[in-house]
């Protein structure tokens, strides 16, 4: 915290004022760039800090692609056993 005077150079107790404890940067891990301690995504790259805070993201297209397949020859299985 820190202190203003008033206009006679008296110290006055009624004059705290807070310093902006909020400002505290660090730089991006993926671009660089200063941005805020506390940020949960960087406001430039638009990057998530962390895993916990990204998205879930989407499944990729082989698993699909697989279940499908997979589905398709479990069908004719049984159509062929009858």
């Amino acid at each position: 915290m820190s202190r203003r005077r008033n206009e006679d150079e008296d110290w006055d107790d009624e004059e705290w004022v807070e310093d902006d404890v909020d400002d505290a940067t660090m730089p991006c891990p993926y671009c660089r760039r200063e941005i805020q301690e506390d940020s949960v995504r960087c406001p430039y790259c638009e990057r998530y800090l962390s895993a916990e805070d990204s998205p879930p993201g989407r499944r990729p297209w082989w698993i699909l692609i697989g279940v499908l397949l997979g589905l398709i020859v479990v069908g004719i299985w049984l159509m062929v056993g009858r």
